[in-house]
């Protein structure tokens, strides 16, 4: 049995009425009044003993304390959460008792009111016990027995980042919904997220089955990663509720960004904010050009097979950073024309011995940022998060509000509240609008 403990105990002290025993008989030619008795055998009457007052009624507590879900309902709104109020005193202490998800909840400031933080499991059975003490110290203690509802129809969520895997500092947390969500509010609320190191960042949806976190610059280098979605209980919609809690710990590695130019025909690599290499690269060549924009490493492989109008060829040290087929990869048959002109087929050439040392640093989620194209970078061709500004993300939150986390955990902040930032470019983010096509010369 998983108990919840919710520490709301006060240090209380009592006070009991006590009486005294039987009263001595008075002295001789007293004059107390008795009923007479007369002792065994006949003889002169002796001393009666009056009989024992009987105890003083306890008085109730005039604390009264109400719990929701109410004792004995059998389809609770897990949403709902759990609610203690008391009148006319305040409350010492909740437990809750149940085989679900360990319950967390906040007393307000006068001890009146308590309230779980996260929705309830659904299915569940709860027991909730309050206590409560009035003015004069007098206690009652209070139950309600209940269960929450099964719903009709369920949300199942999955995350994409791997258990204990190791991403770049561009990545986004990506959540995706088997249903869509139409109570977004909830679903947001519901996230927790704990970070070795701080971060400010925010949610994003991207249309209504698919949210992300990103963050405000890039991630801080070597951040380990907490996730929690409380959503089993949560109300995405008319009827439509999560039915489990997601958790998932991963990490954010070295800091590995890149910066390729269409027009200087040059790429920079910086390996922990220090410039690794000054690379010669061709990239697309007119109508094949390789679009502008911020993207992140995707996948990796050596090699990659890839089929185009004219050729079917497996290329080494590939590594895509769009779903149509951009990659940063080895090539040396355009060797002789890196550094001078653009020539494929709309991917970034690069020399073998380069291409082999990025290729063995990157992960998923590294920055690579293509700049000085006529051709504009499309929304979601690859993960296209770092195309938007902080305020589009913002915009795109259903609560518009920020996240600010750490290793105590996260909390929802108003942007206004938080001190201005503008990232070093490219080394904490890119320049914004860096999706958007620049003029031919």
């Amino acid at each position: 049995m998983v108990i919840g403990s919710i520490v709301a105990m006060l240090c209380l002290l009592g006070t009991a009425c006590q009486t005294s025993g039987a009263a001595n008989p008075p002295a001789s030619g007293g004059a107390a009044s008795r009923e007479p008795s007369t002792a065994p055998g006949g003889g002169s009457p002796g001393a009666t003993v009056p009989a024992p007052s009987p105890s003083p009624t306890p008085v109730a507590s005039a604390a009264r304390v109400h719990i929701t879900p109410a004792d004995g309902s059998r389809s609770a709104r897990p949403d709902s959460g759990i609610s203690v109020t008391v009148t006319h005193g305040r409350i010492t202490g909740v437990t809750v008792h149940t085989d679900g998800d360990r319950i967390e909840g906040a007393m307000d400031a006068r001890a009146t009111s308590w309230h779980s933080r996260w929705a309830l499991n659904t299915s569940t059975e709860y027991t909730v016990r309050a206590t409560a003490v009035d003015d004069a110290g007098r206690s009652v203690t209070v139950t309600s027995e209940f269960r929450t509802l099964t719903p009709s129809s369920t949300l199942r969520t999955i995350i994409f980042e791997g258990y204990h895997k190791e991403y770049g500092v561009g990545m986004p947390i990506i959540l995706q919904f088997d249903e869509p969500v139409a109570d977004r509010e909830a679903v947001e609320r519901s996230l927790e997220l704990r970070t070795s190191k701080p971060v400010v960042g925010a949610w994003y949806w991207n249309g209504d089955q698919t949210l992300m976190f990103r963050p405000r610059g890039y991630w801080p280098a070597h951040t380990q990663v907490h996730f929690t979605g409380h959503l089993d209980g949560v109300r995405a919609g008319p009827g439509l509720f999560g039915v489990h809690t997601l958790t998932q710990d991963f990490h954010i590695g070295r800091s590995l960004v890149a910066v390729a130019s269409t027009r200087t025909h040059h790429m920079q690599v910086y390996l922990d904010k220090k410039l690794l290499g000054d690379w010669p690269i061709s990239t697309g060549k007119p109508g094949h050009e390789t679009p502008n924009g911020t993207y992140l490493t995707i996948t990796k492989s050596n090699p990659e097979e890839m089929i185009g109008e004219d050729y079917d060829i497996f290329v080494p040290w590939s590594v895509r950073f769009t779903w149509s087929g951009s990659f940063l990869h080895a090539a040396p048959w355009s060797v002789n024309q890196q550094g001078s002109e653009n020539v494929s087929h709309g991917c970034v050439n690069i020399a073998p011995a380069n291409a082999e040392r990025y290729y063995k640093l990157s992960v998923p989620g590294d920055p690579v940022t293509i700049v000085g194209s006529p051709l504009a970078g499309a929304w979601d061709d690859g993960w296209t998060v770092w195309f938007l500004n902080w305020k589009e993300i913002l915009e795109g939150s259903a609560l518009h509000q920020a996240v600010r986390t750490g290793p105590s955990g996260s909390r929802f902040v108003n942007p206004g509240e938080l001190p201005a930032f503008t990232p070093r470019v490219p080394l904490q983010g890119p320049h914004p609008g860096n999706a958007l096509a620049v003029p031919a010369r």
